[in-house]
């Protein structure tokens, strides 16, 4: 049975949608299956796979107002083990919609639950919100990860935010349980950087991952050619994908990342073809 994974953070830019994208890509490098369900009406995790949510008849949208079935949103991507549930724009009013619905917090669990044995891993990339959408993703997740950007005020509003999960695990969901703490966009250049890491670290403990996700150009280009930053386009023949750059550091991260998250699961570290990803 799949394990189900919000990544949240009511403040934007701190790098989700990155971890979202790349974690889900080494995991299904490493020979796991992986689903990306995009909650975020600007629907970037779609587009950082190659995915145009607007050529999408059925995605999370249609499927959380019974348009349509969940299961007919799955879009195959042209990464092997790598799947997607595309946004859509009109996501941004669906809190409006159900704000006087009967169990509405419990909306998006009904419909993830079917698809649990289909996939080693869920991950749900949430929009920079505490709205309605984002506490049905906690509710519907066995557990949440958390990018800190490496910057001060990314640490201001943690504490509102352990709050609201807190919340949401008392009332909503009991048995959900705190995956971690990412640190992103880190420059050892800067004292900031480093102090935050310390900080962070000495508040959060084991809670937070040792893998740090450094600022990297790579990953910043990644998304403009609608792929993971290990999966750069070739430049040879359109459509066509390698794994590139796995000696730059941003790559890097997230192989790390994913390999931390699997010790943590107590799974093998790599299923298959682990020179795939080392060499």
């Amino acid at each position: 049975m799949g394990k189900i994974v919000s990544i949240v953070n009511q403040k934007g830019g701190v790098g989700k949608t990155t971890t979202a994208i790349n974690l889900s890509a080494s995991l299904a490098i490493l020979d796991y299956k992986v689903l990306i369900i995009d909650t975020d009406p600007q629907a970037n995790a779609g587009s950082g796979i190659g995915i145009d949510s607007k050529d999408i008849e059925n995605n999370i949208y249609t499927a959380l107002i019974g348009q349509s079935e969940l299961k007919d949103c799955i879009i195959k991507t042209n990464i092997p083990n790598l799947d997607l549930i595309s946004s859509h724009i009109d996501l941004a009013g669906f809190e409006l919609e159900i704000v006087n619905q009967v169990a509405r917090e419990y909306i998006l669990k009904e419909l993830i639950d079917g698809l649990r044995d289909q996939y080693d891993f869920i991950f749900i990339d949430c929009s920079p919100s505490l709205g309605l959408m984002v506490i049905n993703s906690i509710v519907a997740s066995d557990s949440v990860l958390i990018p800190v950007q490496c910057e001060y005020f990314a640490l201001e509003g943690i504490a509102k935010l352990q709050n609201t999960i807190e919340i949401i695990k008392k009332r909503l969901n009991p048995n959900l349980i705190m995956e971690g703490y990412v640190l992103t966009m880190y420059d050892g250049r800067t004292n900031l950087s480093k102090m935050v890491v310390e900080d962070v670290r000495k508040y959060f403990g084991k809670l937070c991952f040792e893998t740090i996700v450094p600022r990297n150009i790579k990953l910043a280009e990644a998304p403009s050619y609608g792929v993971p930053a290990l999966l750069m386009f070739s430049g040879e023949k359109e459509g066509e994908f390698d794994i590139r750059f796995l000696e730059n550091k941003g790559a890097l991260s997230y192989i790390d990342l994913a390999k931390e998250m699997l010790k943590r699961n107590n799974l093998e570290e790599i299923k298959n073809n682990q020179e795939n990803v080392t060499k």
